[in-house]
Formats: structure tokens, C-alpha cells, sequence
């Protein structure tokens, strides 16, 4: 009987442990494009509330070096195109210090790429109970610009999955959800 009780304490410890973590898990598929002059493309992904105001940034991914503009031959940062995310720019990246420690990063190449977050760490920590939504956004030089938007509830009472797929700039994009 005492075996019992000291598996069903443990148990139960286990699940209340659960019941206060929850994950989010993001995928951004960078399509491959068959163009004559491509470029990697600035993305950034976010946290929206309803009034459409950033609650968190998730990803911001452009070109971290300097580098020659190939029209001016001017030395450029690679910040100077980030307005081209316009939501997000407008949102919140007009008065973002960059980099965004955690968060900024550098242009991805096509493909599928992975971002997990948990609410024990930033910046999902400070992520308070309500409606919200996924918030993906792509601009390419020489290209296009694409949003894609997945609401969701937060904090997860089951597992959740939702996905969304743009139609040039941006492929896939998945959101997972684990209480």
C-alpha cells in the first residue's frame, strides 16, 4: 500500500508539474524559387493580440553583415531594409533596439526551418492568458513581400496543431501547440 501512495504522489506531481508549462513550436518553410537574381528573405515572425499590437516577437531574420550596395558601391547595413517587413516594422520593429537579443538572426536559406519556444523562457514568459495570433512576414529583395496569420488561444488546454501556407514568398508554416 505504501508503494501506491509514494507512485501516486509522484504521479500527480508530474502532471501538476505539466499543467504549468506549455510550448510553442513554429516551422517556416523558405520556398525555393526559380528566379534570375534570388535573394534570401527578411523575415520576421510575432505574437499578435487582437488589436493587432506585437505581444512578442518570435524571429527576425535578415542580413547581419554590412555589405557594398551593388547599384551605389556605398557601404550598407543590413538593418536598412528591415522596413520592407512592413506590418511588422510598423508594429514594432521601428522601435526595436537591434538585435533583439534571443530573437534576431541571420536570412535563412529555402527550406523547412524549425523554431521551438516554452513559456518558462523568454519571450513567451511574459505571454499573459488570451486570444491570439501566429504572424508571419517575408520580404524579399528583387522580390515579393508575404503575411501569413494563424490565431490561437494561450495558454494551450490540449495539444494543438494549425497550419497555414502562403503562396510566394513563404511556403508552409505550421504552429504546434503543448500544454
Amino acid at each position: 500500500m505504501r508503494f501506491r501512495q509514494i507512485v501516486s504522489c509522484a504521479a500527480a506531481a508530474l502532471l501538476i508539474g505539466s499543467a504549468n508549462a506549455a510550448d510553442l513550436n513554429l516551422g517556416i518553410e523558405v520556398p525555393r524559387l526559380d528566379v534570375a537574381e534570388y535573394h534570401r528573405p527578411y523575415l520576421a515572425a510575432w505574437v499578435e493580440r487582437p488589436d493587432n499590437s506585437v505581444a512578442v516577437n518570435l524571429a527576425v531574420w535578415y542580413q547581419q553583415k554590412s555589405g557594398k550596395d551593388a547599384a551605389t558601391g556605398k557601404q550598407e547595413q543590413g538593418t536598412k531594409w528591415l522596413a520592407d517587413l512592413r506590418q511588422w516594422w510598423r508594429r514594432s520593429g521601428r522601435s526595436a533596439t537591434l538585435p533583439i537579443d534571443g530573437v534576431s538572426g541571420a536570412t535563412r536559406p529555402a527550406g523547412a526551418h524549425k523554431l521551438s519556444f516554452s513559456d518558462k523562457q523568454a519571450p513567451l514568459a511574459e505571454l499573459k492568458p488570451g486570444k491570439y495570433a501566429l504572424v508571419v512576414e517575408a520580404a524579399r529583395e528583387v522580390g515579393g513581400r508575404e503575411l501569413v496569420r494563424i490565431p490561437f488561444d494561450w495558454p494551450p488546454q490540449k495539444p494543438v496543431h494549425a497550419d497555414t501556407r502562403g503562396s510566394t514568398e513563404l511556403g508552409a508554416v505550421t504552429l504546434d501547440l503543448a500544454p
